[in-house]
């Protein structure tokens, strides 16, 4: 009889699996299971996956199980610069005008400014009126819901459990003094795991980073500096201030919310033309290399 001892960590599937359900409902994990996953996953990687063994999508997933349990609502949430919600007093016209562009399910409400979201709005309840099952409202209010608000440093594990229990499917993410800083959604949970979810209704997904003629690129403000200092140059990831997208480090060299065609400077001799944006952000840049750089090509 073989001895069960010789067996690696990744062999003993029961183990596996019942150590990652600890680690996702949290009933006594231990301190080291994270530790002996990644070691398995690991120990394995590159290997030709058989019939007891885990395929490469189910190490990914494995994987980005390991980091769910580490991550916050703050890390998730979709920013509050690309929230699209509705007013108030909006009739009821315009909420479907938003509903068609938008292209979602459900829609927050808000009074006066999005500091204020007073509930969301769910697209089947629209749908009943169209089709003339209910009633046309006097105004939108009649059919907010209640929303729920979540605050930032919340864990997306405990999150993800709330809005089960609950039946929620989206969420306020409002920062210490109760104002909004982004919107979560139970997709956005669960894409976290096993990756985007694209439907026939997404738009193509938009290059982040774009390389251009004479050394310049097309980027989205929403690009980490970190992938802009790994993929155009390490000195514009070098800032002190508390940013992490171009479009913030645009911000921080104009010292004001930039408008399309101004010329930001950067102490590198990268210039950052504004080409997109509006009155509250920016969303996309143009980042030409310094003179010096382009003569020596």
């Amino acid at each position: 009889m073989p001895d069960d001892s010789s067996r690696s960590p990744a062999g003993s599937g029961g183990n596996l699996w019942s150590g990652l359900r600890q680690l996702i409902f949290g009933e006594g994990s231990e301190p080291t299971l994270r530790d002996q996953i990644e070691e398995a996953i690991e120990e394995h990687e590159g290997d030709a996956p058989n019939a007891l063994d885990l395929s490469p999508v189910e190490r990914i997933m494995l994987r980005n199980l390991l980091d769910f349990g580490e991550r916050t609502v703050r890390d998730v949430a979709v920013p509050r610069g690309d929230i699209i919600a509705v007013e108030e007093d909006a009739t009821f016209e315009e909420l479907v005008q938003l509903f068609a562009e938008a292209g979602h399910s459900r829609l927050p409400v808000y009074r006066e400014t999005l500091d204020t979201v007073t509930g969301m709005i769910h697209v089947k309840d629209v749908f009943a009126i169209l089709a003339g099952v209910a009633p046309k409202p006097a105004s939108i209010t009649a059919l907010i819901r209640q929303p729920r608000y979540v605050p930032e440093a919340m864990g997306v594990i405990e999150l993800l459990a709330e809005m089960r229990a609950t039946q929620t499917h989206l969420a306020i993410v409002v920062d210490e003094y109760s104002g909004t800083e982004g919107l979560v959604t139970i997709e956005d949970l669960v894409e976290e795991i096993v990756g985007d979810i694209e439907d026939e209704h997404d738009e193509a997904p938009t290059l982040l980073l774009v390389p251009l003629d004479d050394g310049a690129w097309d980027a989205d403000a929403r690009a980490e500096l970190e992938d802009v200092g790994e993929t155009v140059d390490p000195r514009l990831a070098e800032t002190d201030e508390p940013i992490d997208t171009l479009g913030g480090l645009a911000a921080s060299i104009a010292e004001r919310i930039p408008q399309i065609g101004d010329m930001l400077e950067h102490e590198s001799g990268w210039t950052l033309e504004v080409t997109d944006g509006d009155q509250r952000r920016v969303t996309r840049l143009r980042l030409h290399p310094p003179a010096a750089e382009i003569v020596a090509e």
